[in-house]
């Protein structure tokens, strides 16, 4: 399947694509709110729901931003390499799950956020910088680096 056919294809089937896809996709975390969906012998993810899709989206551009600095690229409307995205959606949730209960696994990522609105109120009071030092203390890309 040709990468249009590919592009069309998903759109159908996906209404709503995770905004943690990356870090969902690679078992970092999990979610009982994604499920995942093979389209031409690809693995993707999609939200059942769209507050949950909604406040994931607004987390995730947080990270994003939260993450510029680290990972030396200011402009946060690019799309990131593979790798620098795990980075964020992995040690992103990982460090604010950290920053939360002092460890860095993740049973559900959207328990993950209820807990996060119920400490800070808003995703926008999430103190991003201790995350970032926590998502560096903790993430373990591929090869056990960060």
């Amino acid at each position: 399947m040709d990468e249009s056919a590919f592009r069309q294809s998903m759109a159908a089937a996906i209404e709503r694509p995770c905004s943690f896809e990356k870090a969902v996709l690679s078992r970092c975390v999990s979610c009982a709110r994604s499920e995942r969906v093979q389209i031409a012998e690809r693995e993707l993810v999609s939200c059942q729901t769209l507050a949950s899709l909604s406040r994931c989206k607004e987390l995730h551009l947080h990270l994003r931003h939260a993450f510029t600095f680290a990972l030396g690229k200011p402009d946060v409307s690019v799309p990131l390499p593979h790798a620098l995205e795990k980075r964020v959606q992995c040690g992103g949730l990982q460090g604010i799950q950290y920053v939360l209960n002092d460890r860095s696994e993740i049973e559900d990522v959207d328990a993950l956020l209820d807990s996060t609105l119920q400490q800070w109120g808003a995703l926008a009071d999430i103190p991003y910088s201790e995350v970032v030092h926590a998502a560096a203390r903790n993430y373990k890309g591929r090869h056990g680096g960060s």
